[in-house]
């Protein structure tokens, strides 16, 4: 059972992501690339918090949890990608943005992540 929900919520995380990336590089433009850093800041806080959640009650179900986590936020962030665009902007010689790219991602993920284990541990 768990197999089917991560490969359904994986699915629709992967639409969810796509879907934020282009609308976040719609409004934001590609000058960084914002779009994978918002979903990866997205992902981090709500990973963040469904894990701390999970664990701290009964409302989802191990396999829902695994589903969640595993599927769907392993569809919705986007490390490789990430990873991919740094090292384009870097061989295109935009080392600032490299650099931006690099500390917004760890530093925001990070926060978020910690932002959403906050917010459950409070519920």
């Amino acid at each position: 059972m768990q197999l089917l929900y991560i490969g359904i919520f994986g699915g629709l995380g992967c639409i969810a992501r796509f879907l934020a990336s282009g609308w976040t590089y719609h409004f934001a433009g590609r000058s960084l690339p914002y779009g994978t850093l918002l979903v990866n800041v997205v992902g981090s806080f709500f990973l963040g918090f469904l894990m701390v959640f999970g664990f701290r009650s009964t409302l989802l179900s191990p396999e829902l949890r695994v589903g969640l986590c595993v599927g769907f936020m392993g569809g919705f962030t986007t490390f490789s990608t990430f990873s991919y665009e740094t090292l384009k902007l870097l061989e295109e010689g935009s080392v600032w943005q490299a650099g931006a790219n690099i500390l917004l991602n760890v530093f925001l993920c990070l926060l978020f992540a910690l932002l959403g284990a906050w917010l459950a541990r409070q519920l």
